[in-house]
């Protein structure tokens, strides 16, 4: 479990108070859960900010002004296009005695073997989803590639995660790969446009 993370009620206002809101570092959020009403509440900008750096698929204890602590999870963020901003946060409750589907972070470290022989990194994909019980949900996963030679390729059937743990992304799906610098040219040049032709 994470640190503890105050939520407080929010009050239904004009887009002139949630813009004051925000100005305050009061974020709008919403908490929602199966079985459970749905919540509109406001989080500390702040506060949400150090959580999301740390660990943005963490489990939280969350709590509601005055209510008992209780688990949670981001769902969905959603943020201002050009400046980047927090807009809104949706929270989801978590059964800790139900397995869950959630995405973990990917990783890669060291410097490929491949890279020295003029072979450039292409990562494909930066996280996998898994299903599993709450309590043993991993918040990110390390991927070893200082071995890859130019031409070789890790999948996500590659990875190793202990039991109990689940993995939905296709075992195929290819997380990394180290190609040739010519390669990578070839890819970059548009396919020549198709002849037009014009009726007599």
């Amino acid at each position: 479990m994470s640190k503890l993370l105050q939520l407080n009620e929010r009050v239904a206002g004009t887009k002139s108070d949630m813009k004051l809101a925000r100005k305050e570092g009061r974020i709008p959020a919403v908490l929602y859960g199966v079985g459970k009403d749905t919540l509109t509440l406001e989080v500390n900008e702040k506060a949400m900010l150090d959580m999301l750096k740390k660990n943005p698929r963490a489990i939280l204890q969350g709590k509601v002004s005055d209510a008992k602590v209780m688990p949670i999870i981001v769902q969905n963020i959603q943020k201002d296009t050009f400046t980047g901003k927090l807009m809104h946060i949706d929270f989801q409750y978590v059964n800790m005695s139900v397995s869950m589907d959630s995405n973990v972070t990917l990783h890669f470290s060291g410097e490929p073997v491949g890279l020295k022989s003029g072979g450039v990194q292409q990562v494909e994909i930066y996280e996998v989803q898994v299903r599993c019980m709450p309590d043993v949900l991993p918040t990110s996963m390390e991927v070893d590639i200082s071995g890859l030679e130019v031409g070789e390729q890790l999948l996500v059937s590659d990875l190793v995660f202990v039991d109990g743990i689940e993995v939905l992304t296709d075992p195929t799906t290819v997380m990394i790969q180290i190609k040739l610098v010519q390669e990578e040219v070839e890819e970059e040049v548009a396919a020549p446009a198709a002849e037009v032709v014009t009726p007599a």
